[in-house]
């Protein structure tokens, strides 16, 4: 899920810029909310903030750019699986999410028997700026939004592409509908949300 969000806020949302500042969500109480109910708007709200953060910490303790994407993402999507491990009393939102990722960074390197790059002091890196959270929420608000006017075919095959991660050939396989279909609506979707969120 977490690709797949990343991919299509990115399709859609691009050159888009949040002017105003405000008080910014309450990141804790938005991944109590991923925990306890499996609310995808709030998981987004978290993604959208930590993902490029996760990804800027990565590069810095010495992974190039495409590893750290690759890693940021999969940092993410265990984010979403194991929200049930997110304790609040016991560690802050942030310091979980980069706990996460530190162990993701060692494991890889481990995996692939490399040098890991030294260590870096990753606790600090993450404080948001306030327009920059006032950012995130405004752009995941508007995306939740446009989505909510496509047409019912359309949006299905958005969320199964992008939610759900699953190829073009995967969704004919699971909807029977021919590839060519498939391919068009999700080019229409995307055209559409493009417009709504300019």
């Amino acid at each position: 899920m977490g690709k797949g969000y990343w991919d299509l806020a990115n399709k859609v949302s691009n050159g888009t810029k949040g002017q105003e500042t405000g008080a910014g969500p309450d990141f804790a109480g938005l991944m109590l909310a991923v925990r306890d109910k499996g609310d995808r708007a709030a998981y987004g709200i978290v993604f959208q903030h930590f993902a490029p953060r996760v990804k800027a910490f990565l590069m810095k303790s010495g992974s190039d750019a495409a590893l750290a994407e690759e890693l940021a993402q999969d940092v993410m999507v265990t984010v979403w699986h194991k929200s049930a491990q997110f304790d609040p009393a016991r560690a802050s939102l942030s310091t979980w999410i980069f706990t996460i990722a530190r162990n993701r960074r060692i494991d890889y390197f481990r995996r692939a028997r490399r040098p890991e790059p030294e260590d870096l002091d990753w606790g600090a890196t993450e404080e948001p700026d306030a327009a920059d959270m006032y950012q995130a929420a405004e752009e995941t608000r508007r995306l939740g939004a446009a989505l909510s006017t496509l047409p019912e075919p359309q949006r299905a095959l958005i969320e199964r592409a992008y939610y759900g991660d699953l190829s073009h050939s995967e969704i004919a396989a699971q909807t029977g509908l021919p590839l060519g279909t498939i391919k068009s609506r999700i080019r229409l979707a995307l055209e559409r949300l493009r417009q709504n969120m300019n």
